[in-house]
């Protein structure tokens, strides 16, 4: 579990996190949403120790991150896995390379036992064997996603952090990346943090959603309550697109018949 506590952060004067308290829970895929300029991505980035909060506090299961010594921010760093934005594997290794490296830099494991738990996550992940001395730019996008799951899961994180996980993938793939993101946070209990503005993400997926608008905390839910809520700026937000207004008058028509 991550408690965020009343925390700010500015740059240059201008207030981007403005006291935004929120509990982010083991077991649930907990979403932060918000259109650009929400400060969405400075809070996920503060969460990973990126960026230091001006106030306010950040615990992980109690342990306050401001606090942590270097020895103890480095075992977090062992907790922590994260798919970032275009999966950013390393073109010059392979993908079985791709998926050891995290092991390489930070397990005690035998050679024989960092390979087998390789074999493990890219099983996993659906990843055949025959691919795993391929390039990254030999396997598709949706791959290329599963890899990085599977980089990202290596090192059995308590904590993981996907910015965007769907950027760039078509909608048939991104239902299988979210379905697999989904499962490995329930099988695993991992405290998922994702950074998305997809809203069939959100609503396929979203156990436990913040959504930030000028840096204020506006709403916080789950995806079943999202679709009735009364907030003005969460509607705007959520009902941008053809589709999900069409969805939101279908329900309205069915509540009333």
């Amino acid at each position: 579990m991550i408690e965020v506590k009343d925390i700010v952060k500015s740059f240059d004067g201008n207030v981007v996190l403005d006291h935004v308290s929120t509990t982010l829970r083991d077991g649930e895929v907990n979403m932060i949403i918000g259109q650009s300029g929400s400060g969405k991505t400075v809070l996920m980035k503060s969460l990973i120790g990126l960026h230091t909060p001006d106030s306010g506090q950040i615990l992980y299961d109690g342990r306050d991150l401001a606090e942590m010594r270097n020895k103890d921010i480095r075992m977090l760093h062992r907790e922590v896995g994260v798919l970032f934005q275009g999966s950013a594997l390393f073109d010059s290794m392979s993908v079985m390379e791709n998926v050891l490296f995290p092991m390489e830099m930070f397990s005690r494991k035998s050679k024989e036992e960092r390979k087998a738990r390789a074999e493990f996550c890219l099983r996993r992940v659906e990843i055949p064997e025959h691919v795993w001395n391929l390039m990254p730019n030999e396997i598709s996008g949706g791959q290329q996603k599963r890899v990085a799951i599977a980089r990202a899961i290596v090192l059995e994180p308590k904590y993981l952090f996907c910015d965007e996980p769907n950027s760039g993938l078509d909608p048939k793939t991104s239902l299988v990346i979210d379905a697999l993101i989904q499962d490995i946070t329930r099988e695993y209990n991992i405290c998922t943090i994702i950074n998305s503005h997809d809203m069939n993400s959100i609503m396929e997926i979203g156990d436990s959603i913040v959504f930030l608008k000028n840096g204020h905390k506006e709403w916080e839910g789950s995806r079943h309550e999202i679709m009735n809520s009364d907030n003005e700026a969460l509607n705007d937000f959520v009902f941008a697109s053809e589709l999900f207004k069409k969805i939101k008058e279908n329900e309205n028509h069915s509540n009333h018949a």
